[in-house]
C-alpha cells in the first residue's frame, strides 16, 4: 500500500505561512524554510510586545501625570497619594489625558486634593 502524505494539508500549511510572510524582504517572503523561521520569530516578537506595549503606555501616562503635577508643585507620588486618599477613582490613562489635553480640569482635581 502506498504511503499517504496528505499533500493538501501540507500545501495549505505552507501557503498560510507564506501568506503571513508577505511584505518581508528577499527570500524571507517566498522561500519556505526561510519564511517559516521569519514568521515564527515575528510571532514571538508580537507576543512579547503585546505585553511590553502595556508597560510602555503606563510609563508614558506616569510621565505625563508627573509633568502636570509638577506644574502645580507636587511630585507624582505625592499627587497619586492624595488622589487615592481623596477617593478619586480616575485611572492613570484618564489622569494623563486630563493633564495633557485638559489642563483646567487637571488643575481642578489638584485644587480638590490640596
Amino acid at each position: 500500500m502506498p504511503r499517504s502524505v496528505n499533500s493538501v494539508a501540507s500545501r495549505a500549511r505552507r501557503k498560510r505561512i507564506l501568506k503571513q510572510a508577505k511584505g518581508y524582504f528577499g527570500r524571507r517572503k517566498n522561500v519556505w524554510t526561510v519564511a517559516k523561521n521569519a514568521v515564527e520569530k515575528a510571532m514571538v516578537y508580537a507576543y512579547r510586545d503585546r505585553k511590553q506595549k502595556k508597560r510602555n503606555f503606563r510609563a508614558l501616562w506616569i510621565m505625563r501625570i508627573n509633568a502636570g503635577a509638577r506644574l502645580h508643585g507636587l511630585s507624582y507620588s505625592q499627587f497619586m497619594g492624595k488622589v487615592k486618599a481623596n477617593n478619586i477613582e480616575l485611572n492613570r490613562k484618564v489622569l494623563a489625558d486630563l493633564a495633557m489635553n485638559h489642563p483646567e480640569a487637571f488643575s481642578a482635581i489638584i485644587t480638590k486634593i490640596k
